[in-house]
């Protein structure tokens, strides 16, 4: 048997998330899939995090442990002639028997665009979150500086989410805006909560439009309420941008 460390890009568009779904097309059912067609093997495929419904990935970590007698240099070939076009396996390797996808990650990076500008980008419709209203960019620059370090983010976390602690270290978040009017954000952690993501960028756009005070950000953290946070981003914006092990 073989522990594969596989590493995934997709289009989440078309899928209900990356778990398993009872009733949606998801990327890890994709992935069993193909693996079952290529081995005629039943097996679990583990992913670093669980994207939902719409959201992206550049760079999902995965595993898989199955007993094959195709060459680990064309295994990632080989799923890719089994698999969707908007799902591509970038690499595949033979892991440490100790790897878990999930529970070695170090860093990880998500990556969250918004296209503010008054007409819509066909080109990238689907990756970025359009938002043709103004946007302070400034503002909401300033607010990010309040996010980084180690906080208790219950604030930015969903209200079912059960974890037995809401504490996260936030090591960078980076805001760009180009002469198109995308904004790229760039927020890397180690870990992140439930949505915790998607309601930083709602906070922020709310920032943006003029609704909350940059300051108030630091405030809105402190006070680890659900309620004085913005609301959650739409899901396409969202990417899973790298991991760190």
């Amino acid at each position: 048997m073989k522990k594969l460390k596989i590493i995934v890009a997709y289009k989440g568009t078309n899928y209900h998330g990356f778990a398993r779904q009872p009733n949606g097309i998801t990327i890890q059912e994709c992935l069993e899939k193909a693996i079952f067609d290529l081995t005629g093997q039943k097996i679990e495929v583990l992913g670093a995090g669980r994207t939902d419904t719409g959201v992206h990935a550049k760079a999902q970590c995965c595993m898989a442990i199955l007993d094959t007698k195709i060459p680990i240099t064309k295994f990632a070939s080989a799923m890719n002639a089994k698999l969707p076009k908007d799902i591509v396996v970038q690499s595949v390797e033979e892991a440490d028997e100790n790897f878990h996808p999930r529970f070695n990650a170090k860093r990880k990076t998500y990556r969250y665009q918004i296209l503010n500008s008054k007409q819509n980008n066909p080109f990238i419709q689907d990756i970025a979150y359009f938002y043709p209203y103004n946007l302070d960019f400034q503002k909401m620059v300033l607010a990010s500086i309040y996010i980084e370090g180690t906080h208790d983010f219950k604030c930015f976390c969903s209200s079912n989410t059960q974890v037995k602690s809401t504490t996260r270290t936030v090591y960078s978040l980076n805001l760009k805006k180009d002469e198109q009017g995308l904004i790229t954000i760039d927020i890397c952690g180690n870990g992140f909560l439930y949505n915790m993501v998607r309601i930083i960028v709602g906070t922020l756009i709310e920032i943006g439009r003029g609704v909350i005070p940059p300051d108030d950000m630091k405030m809105i953290i402190e006070s680890q309420n659900r309620n004085l946070s913005g609301p959650t981003a739409p899901p396409q914006g969202l990417m899973m941008y790298n991991i760190e092990y």
